[in-house]
């Protein structure tokens, strides 16, 4: 399987840049999901790849072979760079069979019967599509039709696999199921899938790797743990993580080298990196990013709250609290309620609150935060 490479690639309609200036390698074997929200340009990005979409300017290579370079003059068609792609709508034939939409591409190739009929066969008992094969794609569910149209796409070997969106004509519980099937379909295969998604539990739960785009602008390209444990700036923070991540405004003054005193509506807090120092101006306005897991409800926590929502969902329960004027977002696991306009205690936990400078949004570190009495 190939690495594939884009550097420096830009893409532009009129005068605004779907994409600029984008760095990206994508390993041998890698499942990346490009992620963001509508206009960032991932399916721009994933169209490039595919040949679908010429570049403006810069250079893409698949497997060590350049496929485009603004440079030297290079576009190679679709067809020839060994790519596999999955709309979004299927677009199967609607007057084939099951079988014959899998074996379409192979007939184009000149296959023979025999060889094309041991490859559906494959690909039937693969995607659990067996007994399917003489059916058309008006008589399948949407999970079935969006198996025939993977089986399809694989039936050539391509080295690379792109999919665009593959799952969002799904319901919710067909959605989870099929997550679940490109995740061991990607072991099994062992191909490059890069997947374009604007959903970040699909990035999460799927990806080896998630490049997140705002813009057209690369935000942060790492594992999906280290995108929502170490987030590169606010953006991504918020972004990534559902409930999102609690921000508050608060202004800084360092009390030494491995320690910071924030303030915040009434909270008072000492910030302690996890590693490395930190120094900051004296008041320095910063936000104080907390995920809703590390806000804990305890009777020895320092700080008081009320309760302003609750939504149990048997798994866990989803609090509004509010502390002082702050208004914040808490996940306690386990089946327990609470009850509205009730008194609890509060505190901080963990070791991945995240402090950003305020006015340009860039993570200044992270650490722990000890919430104080007063």
């Amino acid at each position: 399987m190939p690495q594939i490479v884009l550097r420096n690639i830009t893409k532009t309609f009129g005068k605004t840049d779907a994409v600029h200036d984008l760095d990206l390698v994508i390993e041998d074997g890698d499942f990346v999901t490009l992620l963001g929200p509508s206009g960032c340009g991932k399916t721009t990005t994933l169209r490039m790849i595919a040949g679908l979409e010429t570049p403006t300017e810069g250079t893409i290579s698949i497997g060590g072979k350049t496929v485009f370079s603004s440079d030297s003059g290079i576009d190679i068609t679709p067809d020839k760079r060994d790519v596999g792609f999955l709309f979004q709508n299927y677009a199967l034939w609607p007057h084939m069979t099951v079988e014959q939409n899998i074996g379409f591409g192979l007939e184009n190739l000149k296959w023979s019967k025999d060889k094309i009929a041991q490859r559906v066969k494959e690909l039937l008992t693969m995607l659990k599509i067996d007994g399917y094969q003489k059916r058309y794609p008006a008589e399948l569910s949407g999970g079935q039709q969006q198996r025939v149209a993977i089986a399809r796409t694989l039936a050539t070997g391509p080295r690379v696999l792109l999919m665009d969106e593959p799952l969002s004509n799904l319901d919710a519980k067909l959605r989870t199921e099929m997550r679940a099937e490109l995740k061991r379909l990607h072991k099994e295969t062992g191909a490059t899938f890069v997947y374009v998604t604007h959903d970040q539990l699909e990035a999460m739960t799927l990806s080896s790797k998630v490049c997140l785009l705002k813009d057209g602008l690369l935000q942060q390209y790492e594992p999906p743990m280290d995108v929502y444990h170490e987030p590169a700036n606010m953006f991504v923070a918020d972004f990534v993580g559902s409930p999102t991540m609690n921000f508050i405004d608060a202004r800084a003054q360092n009390i030494n080298l491995d320690q910071v005193k924030l303030e915040a509506e009434g909270l008072r807090m000492i910030f302690t990196p996890v590693s490395g120092s930190i120094s900051l101006q004296n008041d320095q306005a910063v936000v104080l990013g907390v995920r809703p897991e590390n806000i804990i409800v305890a009777d020895d926590s320092p700080v008081s709250a009320k309760v302003y929502s609750t939504l149990p969902s048997g798994m866990e329960t989803i609090l509004k609290l509010e502390a002082g004027t702050l208004v914040l977002t808490a996940v306690v696991f386990g089946s327990v309620d609470y009850q509205i306009d009730s008194m609890v205690k509060i505190g901080f936990s963990g070791n991945h609150c995240a402090l950003f400078d305020k006015s340009s949004g860039a993570k200044l570190a992270t650490g722990c935060v000890q919430l104080m009495q007063g």
